[in-house]
Formats: C-alpha cells, sequence, structure tokens
C-alpha cells in the first residue's frame, strides 16, 4: 500500500493498520514533513556523541500533526537528542555536550535538549520521586518513557538513512492513543504529560493508568 498523500485525518490514520514495513515509510514520509526535524538529524552526527538518538515529543507529535493536519511544529515544546556514554558520568563532560550543541543548533528557532542517559540514574529520583535504574543504552531509557507510545527514536546514519527504534510499534502514533507504560515514571507523570498534550491535540485517546494489582505497592 503506498504512503497515504492526502492531508485528512483518514488518509493518515490508515498507516496504523498498515504492515510494519509500510508504517516506516509512512513514518519517514511524516516525519520528513517537519523541516526542523530533519535539520536537527542531519546536524546530530557533527556532535560525535556516542550512541545518539532524536527520540520523544518531536517525533510523534509531529506525527499526530501530520494526522490531524496541524503544521507540523505545532505544540513542539523541544528536541530531544539522548546519547550514551557510560565512560565519564560527571556533569562536566555531559555539559560540555550540551555547549557544543548549543553552538551547533544555534540558529534553529528552537530547543534541543541533551543528556547523556548513562547518568540519569544519578538525579532522576530527586526530581521523579521514584528511584532509576542504570540505564544500559539508550534504548533501554526510551523503554521507560511514561507512555509506550512516546517509545520512539530515530537517528541518521553514515549513508543518509534513518534507524528507527520503536519498541511498542507504530499503530497507537498514527492512531493518536496515549497507552501509559508503568515501566519507570510514576502515575503523575504521565497523567500531566497526557493533560498538557489533550489541551494540545484534543483528538488523543488517553488511556487510563493500569489499577494496582492485588498486593502490589504501587
Amino acid at each position: 500500500m503506498p504512503v497515504p498523500t492526502d492531508e485528512t485525518a483518514p488518509g493518515w490514520a490508515a498507516a496504523g493498520r498498515l504492515p510494519v514495513d509500510e508504517q516506516l515509510v509512512a513514518l519517514e514520509e511524516a516525519l520528513s514533513r517537519n523541516d526542523t526535524l530533519v535539520e536537527v538529524l542531519d546536524r546530530a552526527a557533527e556532535l560525535a556523541a556516542p550512541d545518539w538518538y532524536l527520540t520523544a515529543g518531536c517525533l510523534f507529535q509531529t506525527v499526530w500533526n501530520v494526522v490531524t493536519g496541524r503544521p507540523p511544529t505545532h505544540g513542539i515544546r523541544d528536541y530531544d537528542l539522548f546519547y550514551f556514554d557510560p565512560a565519564d558520568l560527571s556533569w562536566a563532560a555531559e555539559d560540555r555536550v550540551i555547549q557544543d550543541a548549543a553552538a551547533l543548533f544555534a540558529d534553529l528557532p528552537v530547543s534541543v535538549e541533551i543528556r547523556n542517559e548513562a547518568r540519569v540514574h544519578l538525579w532522576y529520583e530527586e526530581k521523579f520521586g521514584v528511584p532509576c535504574p542504570p540505564h544500559t543504552s539508550v534504548e533501554s531509557a526510551v523503554d521507560s518513557f511514561a507512555a509506550t507510545t512516546c517509545c520512539l527514536a530515530v537517528r541518521q546514519k553514515h549513508d543518509g538513512r534513518w534507524r528507527f527504534y520503536a519498541p511498542h510499534g507504530l499503530s497507537d502514533v498514527f492512531n493518536l492513543v496515549l497507552r501509559p507504560n508503568p515501566a519507570l515514571a510514576p502515575e503523575p507523570v504521565y497523567r500531566a504529560k497526557a493533560e498538557r498534550w489533550q489541551r494540545l491535540w484534543p483528538e488523543l485517546t488517553v488511556l487510563p493508568w493500569p489499577a494496582p494489582t492485588p498486593g502490589s505497592t504501587g
């Protein structure tokens, strides 16, 4: 089935029912409509940050915008660029990458947020109130996002092709379904994100946080 080319919600929403290989083609087509996202990807390799990915809201929110016929950058607050460097867990090392990125993306009208996922466990509990086991890769960090729909990442390879990571598939992304992922983030984080996003994308279907199982402490 060809990639949807019409601008109507029904045409793009149908991508959620395509075979996985065709969904990937549709995903790249949708993301390519966000010129800022494409520019960030083009430049990111210049940072020489190990195992980097562009991830989170800038990706699935671009898809939501394309599906609903909005401008591709509508509602996108920042562009999250994750990398993984366990060799140096100091803030100084991460800050050097942040400063390099600030210079690299200075002329873009967006915020590009840089984070070394190898050191997230050092500050996560203080910020979110729950301990975070050390991540073993950027992929494991993506796996822990508050909603499965958010678990999406892309990097540009040396030959210019895009490499995607989508552990929960793409159907919910195209269908504007927000599904909780109680792997790490607590329920208030999911609820706060869901409330903000539903104001920006009222078509979004927000699924409830799962009830605690008997005997659990959650």
